[in-house]
């Protein structure tokens, strides 16, 4: 890992690297560091991740139980030792929503009616998170970021932005994968088997199921605004063809909740538009 000081810190990696390992998560190994100039010596994982492995026909069954497996482990960290993602960093990632995909993107301005339904979205989103058990998040828990290793070990890399946060948000990334699309009842079908698996009472199937899809659009608001950014800011044009699935996933969220959260109800009337425009 080259990663120069002035643009990364590798500290969060290799102090998280040591406490998933000993929760048992499969992590590369650290064999030396240089944290003032930036080099780490690791572990390689191989080349194949879980989308590879999907594109050329994996069973998604098997992947997707081990992945399930590898979050529990991961969901059992100390709170107190990952960074909270509180409501101040919750807005703040929606907000590239609106500067990159909706303003920069789009070329388009929301008057005052939109901001405040704008505004009281962000609010029901964020209070969605806020109510859930608040565990270890690796936030980009995907097909790209899951290895298949050695003797089918599922390998887990880019967690150095780990935080504690909603139980549901890697239930979100890696189901509502923004690079491979499963139909609803399959994801459903995954979302059980975790519930399943985590035999944690103290909210039902239905309860998580909301939780999920909430949050999944909070994090979906975020990434539109991420795909952009990367594009018109770093030049990175490929995550533009992702952008149709993405919106597709709110498209969704909204046509599902439209009918029982107001504030999701007043949003899809004035914001469908947007994502119609780039949704499929």
């Amino acid at each position: 890992m080259d990663a120069p000081p002035e643009k990364e810190d590798c500290r969060p990696f290799v102090h998280f690297a040591d406490l998933l390992q000993k929760q048992g998560v499969y992590v590369p190994k650290i064999y030396a560091q240089n944290i003032e100039q930036g080099f780490i010596l690791l572990e390689d994982l191989g080349r194949v991740d879980f989308l590879t492995s999907l594109e050329s026909a994996g069973e998604p069954d098997i992947l997707y139980q081990s992945a399930i497996d590898v979050l529990i482990k991961i969901q059992q960290g100390d709170p107190d030792l990952a960074p909270k993602y509180d409501k101040t960093k919750l807005v703040e990632e929606m907000s590239l929503f609106n500067d990159w995909f909706i303003e920069r993107h789009l070329g388009a301005s929301l008057d005052t009616k939109s901001i405040d339904v704008w505004n009281l979205l962000q609010e029901r989103l964020c209070l969605a998170c806020l109510e859930q058990p608040q565990v270890w998040v690796h936030r980009d828990f995907h097909s790209r970021n899951l290895m298949v290793a050695e003797n089918n070990n599922t390998g887990v890399i880019d967690f150095q932005d780990l935080v504690t946060g909603p139980i549901s948000y890697d239930l979100a990334s890696i189901f509502k994968d923004c690079y491979i699309k499963w139909p609803r009842q399959r994801q459903l079908s995954w979302l059980k088997q975790y519930h399943h698996k985590s035999n944690n009472e103290s909210f039902s199937f239905d309860q998580l199921t909301q939780w999920y899809d909430l949050t999944g659009f909070q994090r979906h608001l975020k990434v539109l605004g991420i795909f952009c950014r990367l594009k018109y800011r770093d030049g990175k044009e490929s995550y533009l063809k992702d952008l149709p699935r993405v919106a597709n996933y709110c498209v969704e969220v909204m046509e599902i909740y439209s009918n029982s959260i107001t504030e999701i109800n007043e949003f899809h009337d004035l914001f469908l538009p947007f994502f119609r425009k780039v949704a499929m």
